[in-house]
């Protein structure tokens, strides 16, 4: 499949709704992970998931953005930027939410995406990846890798009160 229709552009207030369906199958993809967390990935009584804690700051908080993805003017995923580093290293871009809907994925969708966003600020940026996602590992340390002008590419595994997985950081520009 073509990413050549690929568009990537900040998510506008009026498109909040958007990421907040697009959160609900991110949230049922990642609930698979949580099986032994009884508090987490569970349906509400109304049949929909908890409300992403915070999602509304990323319109009113200059350090978080949304973005979202469309092909042919449908979404078919979001990213959620803000500064919040999952090691004690400062950070300029961390993403804290990447989602590409099953259709899109591995097409070459979600590489394009990082990748754009990627071009959207230069300095250091994160990637933090819960231990038991492999799949996401893979992903990030390919698109890390393989965009033009990274450098500084780190990756460590912690296991603290900050995080529990692959952290990857690498210099954008």
């Amino acid at each position: 499949m073509s990413t050549d229709g690929l568009v990537v552009s900040r998510a506008l207030s009026d498109e909040a709704a958007i990421i907040a369906n697009l959160m609900q199958l991110y949230i049922h993809d990642f609930s698979e992970l949580w099986f032994d967390r009884e508090a987490e990935g569970e349906l509400e009584p109304d049949g929909r998931y908890a409300d992403y804690p915070g999602l509304a700051a990323y319109w009113t908080d200059p350090t978080r953005a949304a973005w979202l993805f469309r092909m042919k003017g449908r979404p078919v995923g979001f990213a959620l930027v803000n500064e919040t580093a999952h090691a004690p290293t400062p950070v300029d871009q961390a993403v804290a939410e990447f989602f590409i809907v099953r259709k899109h994925r591995r097409r070459g969708v979600g590489l394009a995406a990082a990748h754009a966003l990627f071009g959207t600020a230069w300095g250091v940026w994160e990637a933090a990846v819960v231990r038991r996602n492999a799949g996401a590992l893979a992903f990030w340390r390919r698109a890390a890798a393989s965009y033009p002008g990274v450098r500084d590419l780190v990756e460590e595994d912690r296991h603290d009160t900050l995080w529990d997985g692959a952290v990857l950081r690498f210099r954008v520009g």
